[in-house]
């Protein structure tokens, strides 16, 4: 037996729908343009609003026609303020007005709807301001009707008016949305969207979590008819009795895996590991998640070490702190080709999921996918190997190596060193391999260069950058050019050097140097390039301690002397023989030069006087 209070209950969505413009959360823009438009008198004959589905559309559309035929007995005019209800208010939120005329174009998509709404339009409305048409869904008209509204919504009436809300903006005609005024409603934040439905459950006396609310206000993805109605859901969860609806029964009724678990899973998929994200996404469907929502999150979470990978400390999260920490430390460790990589194998497996008769098993194959590509160089390692292969077969003489097959092997060899994702191994091994380990598989992907090319290891230890240039032979002059201009180094240690390589360097800078590195100590190296954190490039460094110590002797007290006062400084050398500093002046062009040679022709004085050391009167 049902009561009367669950006969008359009314679901959120309905129940707090907007009365005015002010209860609008998120289309701030809209309503500023149509106050002002109002408040100057220019109020356009034809609005289109376009969004989302359950953004406000067709209550923008029913709040414009109050606000159109606004009257009350103080105010008798079109007003945005609706914070009084007027005469006509009630009777057009109802959908019961017989001056505002509403149409769903879904069901009525005919020429001769059109003609039969159109046929009162010549006539004056009964009781309000304006006769005002409301096409809901309008896209869905056929072509018929958009000719047959076209002329009347280029010559309306002075007392008609259209409003017409869709969310397929592009299958308007351009020739109707040339006669309306465009209104683009925007989805609404997830922080702001989360605060509102926190105001609703403190009116409906609920109690949900912070977390829960934050979780249905990404799932509706700036909805706010679908988050309402995710609450609504929500509340009969736990919220009946006056217990809290916790994150966990939020998620399990939107069917969301955990998101800490979701950048395990990414984690795992994207450095190699099969077996643990395959064994994780089992895991995660016995729980109740959905594949085709773990694709999705998955998705984001690409798209999240994307953004972190771009843009740095700029980077924008609504997350928690460990997890924006997490997403930063993959954004480090994967490369931008790899996470491109992913992208495309994700967008690729999301539809899989979707169509596939057995979600779970494309969402386990597409884990696969995830993990062949994990294993498997960067794109850019893959550039740079076939350009140094290419390098090597000409100063070699030789062909170009050659890709051997991948091997499983359990113990691999010590010229198979293991690499971490996205770093480089390059450089030839004293039996003349290069070799690439994926992690935490024994597959290996070895690339063969010529014995002919092999070099007979010296022993050379290189602790700095500066030595390695200062190794480097006369004969590679445009190398150690190079390294001097465009290199900064951020760690230099045996056999692992990583650095910031600046544009305009050559595309073969990061190969020459592996080359001569080995070349001098006879043992591969691995160099990573990284975007950023480098100190100064050799170049950099030797300009200023140049110009520090040029500073410094022009501060020397006997470049301050009274007889030197006009004239100026042309340069200063250092004596090596004599260990002194010596000042070519030129007086100014008051002295002649004969002047000037016979005052003073040259100053010298010993380095080592203290510099309050004064100089001798000649």
């Amino acid at each position: 037996m049902t009561t009367n209070s669950q006969q008359s209950y009314q679901v959120l969505a309905r129940k707090y729908r907007p009365a005015t413009f002010e209860d609008m959360i998120g289309q701030d823009a809209m309503v500023t343009t149509l106050t002002n438009a109002f408040e100057a008198g220019r109020v356009a004959h034809a609005f289109m609003m376009t969004g989302v589905r359950g953004i406000g559309k067709t209550t923008t559309a029913r709040l414009l026609a109050r606000a159109l035929n606004y009257e009350t007995d103080e105010i008798n005019g079109p007003s945005t303020d609706l914070s009084v209800p007027g005469k006509h208010c009630e009777a057009i939120m109802a959908s019961s007005h017989m001056d505002v005329l509403e149409m769903d174009a879904a069901s009525r998509t005919g020429v001769e709807n059109m003609r039969e709404m159109l046929d009162g339009v010549r006539y004056a409305p009964a009781t309000a301001r304006y006769k005002v048409y409301i096409i809901d869904e309008v896209h869905m008209l056929s072509a018929g009707a958009f000719n047959a509204l076209l002329k009347t919504l280029e010559e309306p009436p002075d007392h008609a008016k259209f409003i017409f809300a869709t969310t397929e903006i592009r299958k308007v005609p351009i020739t109707v949305l040339s006669r309306c005024q465009r209104f683009d409603l925007r989805r609404v934040e997830a922080g702001l969207l989360a605060a509102h439905l926190k105001g609703i459950c403190a009116k409906e006396n609920v109690k949900v979590s912070d977390e829960g609310l934050a979780l249905i206000a990404r799932a509706a993805e700036g909805s706010v008819r679908d988050s309402l109605s995710l609450l609504d859901q929500a509340i009969v969860q736990a919220g009946l009795d006056g217990n809290e609806v916790t994150f966990e029964q939020v998620r399990a009724m939107l069917g969301l895996a955990d998101r800490v678990r979701v950048l395990d899973l990414f984690g795992m998929a994207a450095l190699g590991d099969g077996k643990g994200a395959i064994t994780e996404m089992r895991a995660q469907y016995d729980d109740g998640a959905d594949p085709a929502v773990i694709m999705r999150d998955l998705m984001d979470i690409c798209h999240e070490v994307s953004r972190a990978k771009t843009l740095g400390e700029g980077a924008d999260f609504d997350a928690a702190p460990d997890q924006i920490e997490r997403l930063t430390s993959l954004a480090e460790r994967l490369s931008m080709g790899q996470l491109t990589r992913l992208w495309q194998i994700l967008t690729q497996s999301h539809t899989e999921v979707r169509q596939a008769p057995a979600p779970l098993a494309a969402a386990e194959m597409a884990m696969l996918k995830l993990a062949v590509a994990g294993q498997m160089p960067p794109p850019e390692l893959a550039a740079q190997i076939i350009e140094q292969a290419q390098h090597a077969a000409k100063e070699g003489g030789a062909g170009l190596p050659v890709l051997n097959a991948p091997t499983t092997s359990a113990s691999p060899s010590a010229a198979q060193t293991r690499v971490t994702s996205g770093q480089t191994l390059l450089g030839n091994s004293p039996n003349g391999q290069v070799s690439h380990n994926a992690p935490s598989t024994g597959a290996t992907a070895q690339l063969s260069a010529p014995k002919s090319v092999s070099v007979t290891p010296p022993s050379v230890e290189i602790d700095t950058l500066e030595q390695f240039v200062d190794l480097l032979p006369k004969a590679k002059v445009k190398l150690k050019s190079d390294i001097a201009r465009y290199v900064r180094p951020i760690q230099f240690k045996r056999q692992n050097v990583r650095v910031e390589i600046l544009d305009g360097a050559p595309n073969d800078l990061i190969g020459k140097m592996v080359g001569a590195l080995q070349d001098l100590t006879g043992s591969p190296w691995l160099i990573s390039p990284e975007k950023s954190g480098g100190a100064p490039t050799l170049a950099e460094a030797r300009r200023k301690k140049k110009s520090d110590q040029k500073a410094k002797d022009r501060a020397h007290p006997a470049f301050n002397h009274p007889l030197l006062k006009g004239a100026e400084l042309l340069g200063i050398k250092n004596r090596e023989s004599s260990n002194v500093i010596q000042g070519d002046f030129r007086r100014s062009e008051a002295l002649s030069a004969d002047d000037a040679r016979n005052d003073i022709d040259e100053y010298s004085i010993d380095e080592g006087v203290p510099s309050d050391y004064t100089p001798p009167e000649y």
